[in-house]
């Protein structure tokens, strides 16, 4: 293994360990995701701070806020990444109220907004805002009943774009169109068409290295899932260098996580472990210094990174919240 994504997969058992002893009580779903925001960012996780961003998303929430559903210890773990966490939340609550405005409440709503916050200027909040409904109104034209909440996180990366809410739109259309007859979950296929608007190239390249990864890991026995999990596979089809290398990485990392806690046989399934170290090599990736080839014409320079990085997270935070749904009423 590369000398820096042992880096990254060490550093985010460490930080895996940590998270989960200070959310003992959120699902374990969401430890991972915790984990891998810290990792993200060169962070080691600390209780201490996790628990003063605890407390600082407590004194500026109410107690039935959304800010305090399944999401929110990613929520809190993006703050403590944060080297101004008060402002931070505040600058969140700001988005959420321009959000709030146009869109039903729901547990994706806090986290887009806290995503959003971080992405755009603050004297472009409104516009921002303006433009994820508009860019969410198109997505639900086109398809009425795939169209949910979970869909207003990608609404606003996408809105971070230069291009027009239209442009956005039929490229979402375009990859939807060339991906459909390969998967089963329609659902999981427009989360994964929303990831690729996101980068450079034509929906033909993106949608062809996208099953290119898919086929060449199920020849290597990696299986990956087909469900929630396709939109991290899309942030890896976007990632720079050749599709043996990268699945080879993932193979390498696979290895890696099927030794720690959690993730052996009683642990989370393959598809999930699939999942996480694609997050793992997509940090790793990112972090590379001088990396600029996925600098996407969605968005400039390393803001097109992070999107994709934070799309890759909000599919993770989907999964964690169907996971659990599914567990406590089983």
């Amino acid at each position: 293994m590369r000398d820096s994504l042992l880096e990254v997969c060490t550093s985010y058992s460490r930080n895996k360990e940590v998270v989960r002893s200070a959310f003992p009580f959120d699902s374990s779903y969401m430890h991972p995701v915790c984990a891998a925001i810290f990792t993200d960012k060169k962070k080691e996780a600390n209780a201490e701070r996790i628990r003063e961003c605890k407390e600082i998303l407590k004194a500026q929430t109410g107690v039935f806020s959304n800010f305090r559903g399944t999401a929110k210890p990613a929520m809190i773990s993006m703050l403590a990444v944060d080297s101004y966490p008060e402002r931070k939340m505040e600058k969140s609550l700001e988005m959420y109220k321009l959000l709030k405005e146009k869109f039903y409440t729901s547990s994706y709503l806090p986290l887009t907004a806290m995503i959003l916050a971080d992405l755009a200027e603050e004297g472009d909040y409104q516009r921002i805002a303006d433009k994820t409904r508009q860019i969410y109104e198109l997505m639900k034209k086109e398809h009425p009943f795939l169209t949910s909440a979970e869909d207003s996180i990608y609404a606003g990366l996408l809105a971070l774009s230069d291009r027009t809410k239209e442009a956005l739109v039929e490229e979402t259309e375009r990859c939807f169109e060339n991906v459909k007859d390969r998967f089963y979950s329609k659902n999981a296929i427009q989360s994964l068409s929303h990831v690729l608007a996101l980068g450079d190239g034509s929906a033909e390249s993106k949608c062809s290295r996208t099953i290119e990864i898919f086929d060449q890991m199920k020849e290597q026995g990696m299986k990956y899932g087909t469900s929630y999990e396709l939109a991290t596979l899309g942030v890896l089809a976007q990632l720079p260098g050749d599709v043996r290398d990268i699945v080879n990485d993932m193979a390498e990392i696979d290895a890696f996580l099927e030794k720690q806690k959690g993730y052996g046989i009683f642990g989370v399934g393959k598809k999930q472990r699939y999942m996480h170290a694609g997050m793992l090599l997509t940090s790793d990736l990112l972090q590379e210094e001088g990396n600029t080839a996925m600098s996407a014409s969605a968005v400039s320079g390393t803001v097109a990174l992070i999107a994709a990085q934070q799309a890759a997270l909000c599919a993770a935070i989907a999964a964690s919240s169907a996971a659990a749904s599914t567990a406590a009423t089983s």
